[in-house]
């Protein structure tokens, strides 16, 4: 057991697979463990290496490893794949763990404390609850419409649907279609007041919080994508550069080059989606005020006249996602350049 010097884990609910190697690389062991029986088999062991995939729980096995001494690595579960042999056991996705942590180029992923975790969460249900609304307001209006009850679309106008129902009152609607629209409405304003309360929690802990206050000053970041920026990258001083940071988030060009020929595609949509969404949709209401109150920014004054809307806005979601890297790593306060003073 002392020659051990790393350990590819496989994760699962209640069987895990563990996968050891020397100092060369050679296989030592290849043995399943039951959950119970993880922690022991840490806890008898050298400090070593323990690689393993970024998964649901792999955070926290991380923390438990690690207090016993470790190194823990959690590996992107993309760049583990390529090294399956053939086929698919525990075996052997705890010998391609084992295999991909002996390559310095691929980055680990930082270990999430309790409270990184919790922080996540938060986002992570009021998505939830927003898309449980979004379904309800949908099955809403198509309910409504079987009865010829329709209202334009969106979020803001589920209040024309109730009103166009109140007016109708029971006339050409039976008792149970009506005690049914009762109960969908009755839901959306649950699932409301639950997206509020997170929001209000959110606000609360903006108004404490000197990054997401800095952040904040940047144009198309509101609160919650503050939030979510530190929630989702607790240290972004792990990318080397801007554009590193901007790939992660999948807002670069993907490449499909050869020799001299360099080809660029659409983004990768690589990273975090809902991050990746969030700065989208900020630049969207960046570029909506450009072309309603105008912009004094050459850059994107050109950018609009070449390009469609659309990629205007990656564009510029791009600029932003590079803006908040050196924001975080650098320090102070963002200034808006001379060209853009007094604007946006």
């Amino acid at each position: 057991m002392d020659r051990i010097a790393s350990i590819g884990l496989d994760i699962a609910k209640q069987v895990f697979q563990v996968h050891g190697a020397d100092s060369q690389g050679a296989t030592l062991f290849n043995r399943k463990l039951r959950r119970s029986e993880v922690r022991p088999f840490f806890e008898k062991l050298s400090p070593c290496i323990v690689a393993m995939e970024a998964c649901g729980s792999a955070h926290y096995w991380g923390r438990e490893i690690s207090a016993l001494g470790h190194e823990v690595r959690i590996l992107p579960a993309q760049y583990v794949k390529p090294f399956v042999t053939r086929g698919k056991t525990d075996a052997a996705d705890a010998i391609a763990i084992s295999q991909a942590l002996k390559r310095p180029d691929i980055r680990s992923v930082s270990v999430k404390t309790a409270a990184q975790q919790a922080a996540t969460m938060v986002l992570s249900t009021r998505t939830f609850f927003v898309r449980q609304r979004a379904n309800a307001i949908n099955a809403l209006r198509g309910f409504m419409a079987e009865f010829g009850l329709v209202a334009n679309r969106g979020v803001t106008n589920v209040g024309k649907l109730v009103a166009v129902l109140s007016e109708r009152g029971d006339a050409g609607i039976p008792p149970a279609a009506r005690l049914m629209l009762d109960e969908i409405l009755a839901e959306i304003e649950t699932l409301t007041a639950r997206i509020q309360l997170i929001d209000d929690q959110i606000a609360a802990h903006a108004k404490q919080d000197e990054d997401i206050r800095r952040l904040t000053a940047i144009p198309g970041i509101g609160t919650l994508t503050a939030a979510t920026i530190q929630a989702h990258v607790p240290d972004p001083g792990r990318f080397r550069s801007a554009r590193h940071f901007s790939a992660w988030l999948g807002l670069t060009p993907k490449q499909n080059s050869s020799g001299e020929k360099l080809r660029l595609g659409e983004i990768s949509r690589m990273g975090n989606s809902d991050l990746r969404s969030l700065l989208y949709v900020g630049a969207m209401g960046v570029l909506s005020a450009a072309r309603r109150f105008g912009t004094r920014s050459g850059w994107l004054r050109r950018l609009m006249d070449k390009r469609p809307f659309k990629v205007v806005a990656i564009a510029l979601a791009n600029k932003t996602a590079r803006v908040i890297w050196a924001l975080l790593t650098k320090g102070g306060s963002y200034q808006a350049p001379a060209d853009l003073a007094g604007n946006l």
